[in-house]
This record gives structure tokens, C-alpha cells and sequence, in this order.
């Protein structure tokens, strides 16, 4: 049979970090972690964690038992690196374990650190981020001519891609989702290898069939149903009497083969059910190596332009796709605005509509802070050394990777020196450089994909990327106290309390002004209701809340007891309400997501 098949797992975690502790910069971050115990049930196994991101950190040794079990390289793997940087530090046995997958046994995509949506971030984050990624996985990649990529949540534009085409002197291949792709003509070019052009360079693209994919991480397909739906219901014929191979590529998370009891044994039955009909298991990447080498027969025109294809900009792959105009996703999941017309949309939490315009304001105001630590750090770099210029800046900021994830690169035997990290800005002191690179990346850290994937803002992952957020601005509010630079550091603390006072950008933001899907979404009303607390121990929206968890501990102490007049600090809780997705797992307080202090 002609016809091939590819799997991809994304596997990402954000944490559960409460509070980064001081640091200098000159080694990994510490930071205090949610204590909320849970549960998940493997096979007949149960695995316990403190909170969340360690019970899933466990369980990746049965998911990574289960790939080994595969036939090498039929399947991708990427691991978001801070995800894959906890597993080490939590568990080196496991990180052993996926080192050996990732380095023998699956085909390694590298993925943007801390699973930021990427065409949000400023250009220069998305350089710094790209370039990390591919350094981080260069013990994964080494020397290879064609590599995948996963953009987080697939969210792509062809800016983006062309940032991240750039960074590498390999070809990439992009994992997206066939909903992504405009101007496909099957069935000649589907399940072929095209092209997407971006920035002057020619990269590859592969759509995973969502409703293949969904169908298994969603069970809503039993295994002989799965294995006939692809062997039998996804046949080219064209291809099959041309003797051309095709690929059916699917992807799903990692997390998927935790989603009940019996996945992982659903999944090997429907790899071994598809052997035994002949389909192949090719990763998407191999197959484009094995089309570009002859190894495979190509289509006249395949993998050159004339298979070329577009891609909608700010696509992704789990949009709210009942919410599309044109039959392709979008980036509403991350926005809470639809971007063909404008609209503020609302989804249903709980039984009931809940705005999404809190999203909007989330999305901004970190634009807002991102943009506010960037320039602070450029600035204060610069005020060393006015001749140097921003690649350097940005060069020096990649390489500040291999002290925040120093372990990871250690074990490969790379190198971790101050020297090698500080050459790009040789001039500049380095204990100043190290605690503003330190600085940097907890502003990268702060912007998890994860809490506007969710309808509900009162999460854990909100939670945490305010709580991160606040312990960089307050960092970089001390530096320039320290220099004496008292006008900056006021400027940062004002961007602080932005965060404090979060529902108050319903009127500095003129977020009234907004269309709305139905009209109320954008009322007053809507606004203040989608931020109300889900615990019972704070009056406090989960930002303000995190914010002041934070700036009870880190702020000065005049700083402090002048924002006492305003706030209550003892609604400066960790607890939260809990992820619609995670419901599944055995929490032993079901009702919020606690934080046992």
C-alpha cells in the first residue's frame, strides 16, 4: 500500500509555580510550586502528584514506554524545553528516558520555549524565541538537513514562519492543521509534500486530519473504527495506481494517551491494526527527507513550488471552530475577538455564557509589559555600552538559555561558561548582565499559550503567568533603584499595578467600545462578571490576586504598605478555580484548585 502514516505528540506543561524566589542570575530559577494533590489512573495504575504538572511529569514513563513500543521513527515527538527542563529536575530517570526517545527512537521537533502564541509576541521575542528553541534541541538535531517545528497551538503567520525558517540553516517542515491550509487541490496535493514560501525561503507543511486525530484523542471512535477510517476511508487512489506515496498525518497532545484508563492500549491496538493493512508509520518529517532523496516517488512538481500552498495568517490547530467564517481556524481561542469582523465572542463555562473580552484585555496588557521589559533591559544594557547593538543584545539573550536551562545543556556536554554567554556583550558587567538576562526570561516564562485556552480566567496557569510577570517587573523596578534611576523605576511600578488593578482596563483600554458577538459581551456588566473569583478565600480576580501574592513578598517595604491602603492583602491567595480539562484527574479538593500554603 501506498499509503503511509504519521503521528505527532506535542507534549507541554506550564507548571504550577506560585512564586519565584531572588535570584541573581547566574543560575536556574527557584520558585515555590502549587501544592493541590491529584491523581490520574493509568491502566490500573494510579499516579499521584502534589499538583498537576507533577502527576503528568509521572505518567510520561508509561507514554514514553508506550513509544519506545513503536516502530522507530513513525512518529514526532517535541518537547516544550522548560517542560522537558522540569522533567529533569523532577525526574532525571524520565528525562533519561525521553532523551534516548528523542535521540534514537522518534523523529525530535523543536518547539518555542515556554509555548508562547508567537505571532502575538513582539518580532524581537519571536527571533530570541526561535533561535533558543533550535539550540535548546541541538542535541536532538544536530547536522540534520530538514527538521519539523511546532508552533505553539500551531498558531502561525507567515512572519512568524519566516523568523523561524531563518533561524536555522536547515529546511522545516511545519506541523500544522489541514483547516490551516488555503488554496489545497486535492487530491493530487493533498497528502503530498508541499511548500509554503515565507521570507524568501521555500519551508514544507503538513496538515494533521483533525477529525482523525479528535476522533482518538476525544474517544469518540472505537479502534476498529479508527483503523478502518484511515486505511480504507483516507485512500488516494490516484496515488495508489501511480505507485506515489502519501502521508495521512495526525497529532494530537501528549496528554491525550493519559485521557482515560485504556488509551495507551487504544493507541497501540490502532498503530498495530494499521500495520497489519499495510499503512506504514513515517513521520512527517522523515517523509519529506525520504520524498527530497528519491527514496520515495515524488508527483511531478512535488516538493517544489508547484505543490506550493498558502496558509490562513493566525490559524491554528483548536480554534473555536464553530465560531469561523470561512471554514478555516483562527486565533479567537487565544483573542476572545474574532478577526474577520471584529466581534467579541462568548463561549459557555459552567452552564452559562461567559464573555471572553477579558482575553483581549489579557492579551494587550502583557503586549503592554513584554514590550515594558524588553526595552528596560535593552536600555539598561546599553546605558553600559552605548556601541553595542540590538543583534548583539538579542544573540546574548539566546545564549542566556544555557544558564536558565544550564542541567539540560550540561548533561549534553555543552557549553554553560560566562564567557561563552556573556561574548556578544563583552563590555557590559556581568552580574548586571546576568540578572537582566534572568529578568528577560521570566518575562518569556509569563507568557504561556495556556490561560486563553481556557474560558474560565480563574485558573492555576493564569495564576501563574501573573504571578511570574510581577516577580520580573518587580526585579527589574529594584535595578534601577539600585542605579539611582528612581523616574524608571516608578514607570515599572505603574505597569505593575496595572495588574492590580486589571479590571479597571475595561475604561483605560475603552474595551465598552468593542462589538460584541451578540451585543452584551462587552457590556460592563459581561466585563466584571467573567473576572468574579471562583474561591471562597478572596474577593480578588485571580490577576489582582496573583499579582498581590507576589508583591506581598517581593515588593519594597514602603512600596508595600503604601499599596496596603488599597488592597487587602490578605485576599493574596494562590488558590484558583480549576481547568475544565483537568476535571477528569481525581482532585482531592474538587471544588478549587487549592494551594495547601
Amino acid at each position: 500500500m501506498m499509503m503511509k502514516r504519521s503521528y505527532h505528540f506535542h507534549a507541554y506543561q506550564p507548571g504550577d509555580i506560585v512564586y519565584v524566589h531572588d535570584g541573581s542570575g547566574w543560575d536556574p530559577i527557584k520558585y515555590s510550586e502549587r501544592l493541590s494533590p491529584v491523581s490520574l489512573k493509568i491502566r490500573d495504575i494510579e499516579v499521584k502528584g502534589r499538583n498537576w504538572t507533577r502527576a503528568v511529569i509521572k505518567a510520561y514513563e508509561y507514554t514514553s514506554d508506550l513509544l519506545e513500543k513503536l516502530p522507530e521513527k513513525s512518529v514526532s515527538l517535541d518537547f516544550e524545553p522548560f517542560t522537558l527542563y522540569m522533567v529533569l529536575k523532577y525526574k532525571p530517570k524520565i528525562y533519561g528516558e525521553i532523551v534516548d526517545l528523542l535521540s534514537d527512537h522518534v523523529e525530535a521537533v523543536p518547539t518555542a520555549p515556554f509555548h508562547p502564541i508567537m505571532p502575538h509576541l513582539g518580532v524581537f521575542e519571536q527571533e530570541v524565541l526561535s533561535r533558543m528553541s533550535f539550540d535548546f534541541y541541538t542535541p536532538f538535531i544536530g547536522g540534520k538537513d530538514i527538521v519539523g517545528y511546532w508552533l505553539p497551538e500551531g498558531v502561525i503567520t507567515r512572519e512568524t514562519a519566516g523568523i523561524v525558517a531563518n533561524s536555522t540553516s536547515a529546511e522545516v517542515v511545519f506541523l500544522l492543521d489541514e483547516r490551516q491550509f488555503v488554496g489545497l487541490n486535492p487530491p493530487q496535493a493533498k497528502y503530498s509534500c508541499n511548500t509554503y514560501r515565507c521570507d524568501g525561503r521555500i519551508s514544507y507543511a503538513f496538515g494533521r486530519d483533525h477529525q482523525l486525530s479528535d476522533a482518538f484523542a476525544f474517544n469518540t471512535l472505537d479502534v476498529e473504527g479508527l483503523i478502518k477510517a484511515v486505511a480504507e476511508d483516507r485512500v488516494d487512489a490516484f496515488k495508489e495506481k501511480e505507485g506515489v506515496p502519501y502521508l495521512v498525518h495526525l497529532a494530537s497532545d501528549l496528554e491525550a494517551l493519559l485521557a482515560n484508563p485504556q488509551q495507551l492500549d487504544r493507541f497501540l491496538r490502532w498503530m498495530a491494526g494499521l500495520d497489519e493493512r499495510g499503512v506504514e508509520g513515517v513521520n512527517a518529517v522523515e517523509f519529506v527527507r525520504r520524498k527530497k532523496k528519491g527514496i520515495y516517488k515524488c508527483l511531478p512538481g512535488e516538493c517544489s513550488e508547484h505543490f506550493r500552498i498558502n496558509i490562513k495568517d493566525y490559524s491554528s490547530w483548536s480554534d473555536y471552530y464553530d465560531l469561523s467564517v470561512d471554514g478555516r481556524t483562527g486565533d479567537i481561542r487565544w483573542l476572545g475577538v474574532r478577526r474577520e469582523d471584529g466581534k467579541v465572542v462568548n463561549r459557555i463555562y459552567k452552564g452559562k455564557k461567559v464573555s471572553q473580552l477579558w482575553k483581549y484585555a489579557f492579551t494587550k496588557l502583557f503586549r503592554e509589559l513584554n514590550r515594558a521589559v524588553r526595552f528596560e533591559v535593552i536600555d539598561l544594557i546599553t546605558r553600559e555600552n552605548p556601541g553595542i547593538g540590538r543583534e548583539n543584545i538579542r544573540e546574548f539573550l539566546v545564549r542566556y538559555s544555557r544558564v536558565f536551562f544550564r542541567e539540560h545543556y550540561e548533561y549534553f556536554g555543552l557549553e554553560t561558561g560566562v564567557d561563552y554567554v556573556m561574548e556578544p556583550i563583552e563590555d557590559v558587567d556581568p552580574a548586571l548582565a546576568m540578572k537582566l538576562g534572568r529578568i528577560y526570561y521570566l518575562m518569556l516564562l509569563s507568557n504561556h499559550s495556556c490561560p486563553r485556552f481556557w474560558e474560565n480566567i480563574d485558573t492555576r496557569v493564569t495564576f501563574g503567568n501573573v504571578a511570574v510577570i510581577s516577580k520580573a517587573l518587580i526585579e527589574l523596578m529594584e535595578v534601577y533603584l539600585k542605579e539611582g534611576l528612581e523616574e524608571r523605576a516608578n514607570f515599572l511600578l505603574l505597569e505593575y499595578m496595572k495588574l492590580l488593578a486589571f479590571p479597571q482596563l475595561y475604561y483605560d483600554y475603552d474595551l465598552y467600545k468593542l462589538p460584541g458577538l451578540e451585543g452584551w459581551e462587552t457590556t460592563e456588566k459581561a466585563w466584571f462578571e467573567s473576572l468574579e473569583s471562583e474561591v471562597p478565600n478572596s474577593p480578588y480576580n485571580v490577576v489582582t490576586r496573583a499579582a498581590l501574592y507576589t508583591g506581598k513578598e517581593a515588593l519594597p517595604d514602603e512600596i508595600r504598605k503604601a499599596l496596603e491602603v488599597l488592597y487587602d492583602f490578605s485576599g493574596a491567595v494562590a488558590d484558583t478555580g480549576h481547568i475544565p480539562g483537568e476535571v477528569h484527574g481525581q482532585w482531592e479538593n474538587r471544588e478549587w484548585c487549592e494551594h495547601r500554603a
